[in-house]
């Protein structure tokens, strides 16, 4: 179980990432060609707060069976000071929330915005920021500090 889902959690991440680049670059767009805010927009920023919290949900089952995981909370005044340990036992899961919680907002704003290009100019702002902070919370294959594999087999 925990193999399959670490798999899936993984997999999902590039789907988080496609879908926010992909929002980021038709909120850019909009906001500074005066473009009109279509209904494919509106479901480009539902689909990117959908598939982020699907990571989300991923991400949260993964934290409560993961053995590293369990080991920092079990030995939390040791694995604090173990640097990868303390990247999956807090960092990883704290930033994700973050980065997670500003798309949710950032689209929820977007929403009841009542201007095409306010509707853009929020979805702009507050997907960059997630993005960036998501950006640099994940442990990528070339990260001097925490290296995972890029893509996981299933």
């Amino acid at each position: 179980m925990y193999g399959i889902l670490l798999a899936l959690h993984s997999l999902t991440r590039w789907l988080v990432l496609i879908s926010l680049f992909f929002a980021i670059f038709r909120s850019y767009r909009g906001w500074l060609l005066n473009k009109p805010y279509s209904r494919f927009d509106n479901v480009v920023r539902h689909t990117t707060a959908t598939v982020a919290h699907i990571q989300l949900i991923f991400g949260i089952w993964l934290y409560f069976i993961s053995p590293i995981v369990s080991y920092f909370l079990h030995n939390f005044n040791k694995a604090v000071h173990e640097r990868a340990i303390r990247f999956f036992g807090m960092e990883h899961i704290t930033m994700m929330l973050i980065g997670i919680t500003i798309i949710t907002i950032g689209s929820a704003k977007a929403r009841r915005k009542t201007t095409d290009s306010e509707k853009f100019k929020t979805m702009a702002i507050w997907f960059t920021l997630a993005l960036l902070i998501i950006l640099s919370s994940i442990p990528w294959s070339f990260s001097p500090l925490i290296s995972r594999p890029n893509f996981r087999p299933f």
